[in-house]
């Protein structure tokens, strides 16, 4: 009785295509042209054109933000801040009560004003931390 193996060999495929010149010409061409890369992967560079914060979503504020973390022009603490979500009451500089409840990541808003409102009352307060982020992320936004 013979017993012959049933596992496949890549040495047997190689042994196989290695006398036919035409099947390693094909293989060359196929792996070789780095050229031929479809346009479809490729990344397109940013654009230094800056979105109107003054009418922006949330998400487009947070997906700008996190552009801007990712070069490395935009530090982790003012990154932070703009990403949080906003209260759904806040108060502005004269005092009086802002209901912000109907702002969702959809709807466009004026960020700009806020944070600028923000930091005057950050700096009416005296906190030293809150003014130095606030200041950051309005600077951010008025680029």
């Amino acid at each position: 009785m013979e017993i012959t193996s049933l596992r496949f060999s890549p040495n047997l495929s190689f042994r196989k295509y290695s006398d036919n010149s035409q099947f390693n010409n094909s293989l060359t061409e196929t792996f070789s042209s780095v050229s031929n890369a479809s346009s479809t992967f490729r990344i397109d560079e940013a654009t230094s054109a800056q979105p109107d914060f003054s009418a922006i979503t949330a998400a487009d504020l947070r997906n700008h933000a996190r552009q801007n973390f990712d070069n490395g022009t935009l530090d982790q603490d003012t990154y932070a801040a703009i990403s949080e979500p906003l209260p759904m009451r806040t108060i502005d500089p004269s005092g009086n009560i802002l209901d912000l409840s109907d702002v969702t990541d959809g709807t466009s808003f004026n960020f700009r004003d806020y944070y600028k409102d923000q930091l005057q009352i950050a700096m009416s307060i005296g906190d030293p931390e809150t003014v130095k982020t606030l200041k950051s992320v309005v600077s951010f936004l008025d680029v």
